[in-house]
């Protein structure tokens, strides 16, 4: 079953229970008001009658004043009047029933005998209708002497009745139908937006990135549409990001193989004697192969990230030692490219648990970036300082720094900026995961043209 059938289905289900037990709730609500107004005037004048009589018949006896107590009783109401002797033997009846009827298999008959008032509705066998009777005792001398009683059809309010029900079923009808078909419309109105967003998926499943769903309103299903595009958008670009990172590395690839064949080609096809030849070949051979070693390391280090398979062995670590330690081994590249490499560590920097080699990768990484993009004459500093949560390092050079439109990517997988060098763009990447791993943070902050600085956080313990 569809959603829109299901979203009508259940406001067609409240809505008829709700209409339903309000209903019930008003027809029962009728029914008892009229009923119980019937009811209480015919009380009020049986009660006025008894009282009549006890103030003015009581001294004489009740067959003897039926009569006029009848024709007294019976002027002032339309309801049938019965006077009844304490045996339950009618005496007289405004409707002209024969006298010396018993009546006292009337449930309301006996309970007026015996001194209570009484009430019944039921079917008048002899008048074919349903009334409603009131029978009142009447008292003589502390005695009941007899009773009145007074009789109503309860034909004009019973039909009074099924008209108002009649007319609150109706009305409850009509409620019933505008809220299916507002529940249709309404339906609509999510199912179309659910729909769009179906089959922008589906687009997007069979390969198109460039769908997008359209977003109709500003609720939960227009968000979830925004975030269907952004994502959407994301993927494009991570599928233009990919495409390019495999341009970027077959083309990495191709250029150390083509160098080492070459120079092997040379080496086999040149005298023996060239020692100084072989020597140079050697060497960029060398050369060529620690590129290709990097770049597989760089791989590799991706895919155990993606699969959550690299495994920290944090140990006591030093950080000032660490730090001047890869100053050391960086320094004779620096001179080479006139760059001043200064490194400030201070003793005083806690002990922290690290992986020492995985923290010595990002280091050499970001140091690496550094010197290729900062010119002859340049400066590139790492700084640590610790406070009382965590410890602060920082990378920063003069280089060419990174443009706006870069920076917010350059910490994404295969990303490549406009400036950069020869690379796979996945250093940064790696460097972002393994300080993440430490349950630390690293940052960028630059402008093209002045400079760079990262800052790696890690907490202290």
């Amino acid at each position: 079953m569809g959603i829109q059938k299901r979203l009508v289905g259940s406001y067609f289900a409240v809505i008829l229970i709700t209409v339903c037990i309000l209903e019930i709730f008003l027809i029962a609500s009728v029914n008892y008001y009229y009923y119980h107004n019937v009811e209480r005037i015919l009380v009020n004048q049986a009660e006025i009658s008894a009282s009549f009589f006890h103030q003015y018949f009581a001294e004489e006896e009740l067959e003897k004043q039926s009569e006029r107590l009848l024709n007294g009783f019976s002027q002032n109401t339309a309801a049938q009047v019965q006077i009844i002797s304490s045996s339950g033997q009618l005496l007289q009846d405004s409707a002209g029933a024969q006298d010396g009827k018993n009546m006292i298999d009337y449930p309301d008959v006996q309970e007026a005998c015996s001194g209570t008032v009484g009430i019944w509705k039921g079917r008048e066998p002899s008048a074919h209708d349903t009334v409603l009777a009131v029978s009142y005792p009447l008292q003589a001398k502390d005695m009941t002497v007899g009773a009145v009683r007074f009789v109503t059809s309860l034909t004009d309010t019973m039909a009074t009745i099924r008209y108002i029900s009649a007319i609150f079923i109706s009305v409850g009808l009509i409620v019933v139908a505008i809220v299916a078909v507002l529940g249709i419309f309404l339906s609509r109105t999510i199912t179309g937006s659910i729909t769009e967003l179906k089959l922008a998926a589906e687009q997007m499943a069979e390969g198109d990135f460039t769908a997008r769903a359209k977003k109709r309103y500003q609720d939960e299903l227009g968000t979830l549409a925004d975030t269907f595009n952004t994502m959407a958008a994301k993927i494009r670009r991570n599928e233009q990001l990919k495409n390019d990172f495999i341009s970027s590395v077959s083309h990495e690839i191709r250029t150390p193989l083509t160098s080492i064949k070459g120079w092997v080609v040379t080496l086999k096809t040149e005298p023996k004697d060239g020692t100084a030849m072989l020597a140079d070949g050697l060497e960029i051979i060398e050369s060529e192969t620690d590129r290709l070693t990097v770049l597989v390391d760089e791989l590799l280090d991706l895919s155990k990230l993606d699969n959550g398979r690299i495994v920290l062995s944090r140990t006591p670590l030093h950080l000032a030692d660490l730090l001047r330690h890869i100053g050391k081994q960086l320094a004779p590249r620096a001179a080479r490219q006139s760059i001043s490499l200064e490194v400030q560590a201070d003793d005083t920097l806690p002990v922290i648990h690290a992986d020492e080699n995985r923290l010595k990768q990002v280091l050499i990484n970001l140091l690496d970036n550094a010197l290729k993009f900062t010119g002859p004459n340049g400066i590139i500093k790492v700084r640590a300082h610790s406070s009382q949560e965590q410890v602060v390092i920082t990378v920063e050079d003069t280089g060419a720094g990174i443009a706006e439109e870069d920076i917010e990517h350059v910490l994404q997988k295969f990303y490549k900026g406009n400036t950069s060098a020869a690379g796979s763009g996945l250093g940064l990447s790696i460097c972002y995961e393994i300080v993440k791993l430490h349950q630390g943070q690293l940052k960028i902050d630059s402008q093209a043209g002045q400079g760079t600085k990262v800052y790696i956080y890690l907490p202290r313990n």
